[in-house]
């Protein structure tokens, strides 16, 4: 089994989805990639069990064959190779695998591609497509408020919610949530399933932009198809939590804020915030906003003022900064409109010049004054 191929090529392919790969696995060969060679076509596999990712490339061959390959082993050598052709000569009966190169020669050994766990099967799918820039920028709307709390599962992952003519992209870590909705994609049916944060992450990474993408999805598993991208990942098996109870339904506060100024001023005042809490108090009066931090231990105080467009009463209401950085930073636009109703109350964080067939809402509890 022998083969060409560009190390530029082959190397970014690789960082594609070696993201998927984990460091502490049952399996020595979950380690490695699989290589399936049919001609002049490559596919690299990787998988952890839970998500596989395919990625294709075109290769010199006339050659068909398969082989795992030790991932760590093959990124560190590629990533300190110049760009150039490299050619791979693989015994697929003992598993020896010679590189060579414009500066030498290598050998490594590789395990037999039949020890390679096999993708799940797409029986029973439904499927839809949607373009790949709209499914990428909904991932990346919605994924930042995914939970890391492993007692919620259910919170572990982006909650999606098909419609006949739109998707919803929800998440949330019981302190803020975000709803994205895109409109204008065709589901063939009203379905609702929730998808792990780490296949997520590796497909928003990945998917080519100017492209559709196909998405199959069946009672355990999701399956996606891109141009040369391939993912499959199992659902998580638990109920999301009723979101929309906790939306406020009147918020009658209006507050805009041009984004740049806002965030350049939150990120300076957050140093001297309490490094558990990082809260940063927004002080509005009339038409002048007021942010100020302070770290009671050290000694630490910020304090900065701003001009804003509000429509209410004045009002002190204190957020964690991290977390309001977090939601600001994705929205699209110049300027960031804040719906706000009393200091204890979720406010809604959203875009002021909305895109086209999408409705963003972001959500962030309040901290209390002084904590």
């Amino acid at each position: 089994m022998k083969f060409i191929v560009s190390s530029g090529v082959l190397s970014k392919n690789l960082q594609s989805i070696s993201g998927i790969i984990s460091t502490n696995n049952v399996l020595p060969i979950l380690e490695d990639f699989m290589f399936v060679l049919a001609k002049d076509k490559l596919t690299i596999v990787s998988t952890d069990l839970e998500t596989m990712m395919k990625v294709s490339m075109d290769v010199q061959s006339n050659d068909q064959g398969s082989i795992c390959i030790q991932a760590k082993v093959l990124l560190d050598y590629l990533k300190n190779l110049p760009e150039q052709p490299i050619n791979f000569d693989i015994n697929t009966s003992e598993f020896g695998i010679d590189i060579t190169s414009e500066q030498g020669k290598y050998k490594i050994v590789g395990e037999d591609a039949k020890n390679f766990p096999t993708e799940p099967q797409a029986d029973d799918t439904t499927r839809f497509t949607m373009p790949a820039a709209e499914l990428s920028d909904g991932i990346a709307k919605a994924i930042i408020a995914v939970s890391n709390d492993d007692i919620r599962p259910a919170m572990g992952g982006v909650y999606f919610e098909l419609d006949s003519n739109s998707i919803t992209f929800v998440a949330t870590d019981a302190h803020r949530l975000v709803r994205c909705i895109k409109a204008g994609i065709h589901c063939p049916s009203q379905d609702k399933f929730i998808v792990p944060k780490k296949a997520l992450n590796q497909l928003k990474n990945n998917l080519n932009h100017s492209t559709e993408v196909t998405i199959a999805y069946n009672e355990n598993h999701m399956f996606v198809s891109g141009q040369d991208l391939h993912l499959s990942c199992r659902l998580i098996d638990a109920k999301f939590p009723d979101y929309k109870v906790v939306i406020p339904a009147d918020n009658p506060y209006s507050l805009i804020l041009a984004k740049a100024d806002f965030v350049s001023a939150l990120r300076r005042v957050s140093v001297f915030a309490n490094r558990t809490t990082n809260q940063v108090v927004l002080d509005i009066v009339g038409n002048s906003l007021h942010l100020y931090a302070q770290d009671v231990d050290f000694s630490f105080e910020g304090n900065e003022q701003l001009s804003c467009q509000y429509n209410g009463e004045d009002m002190k209401i204190a957020f964690n900064a991290k977390l309001l950085l977090e939601l600001i930073l994705v929205l699209d636009g110049d300027e960031v409109l804040f719906e706000l109703s009393t200091p204890t109350r979720a406010g809604l964080v959203k875009p002021v010049d909305k895109k086209e067939n999408e409705d963003l809402l972001m959500l962030l509890m309040p901290l209390m004054i002084g904590v």
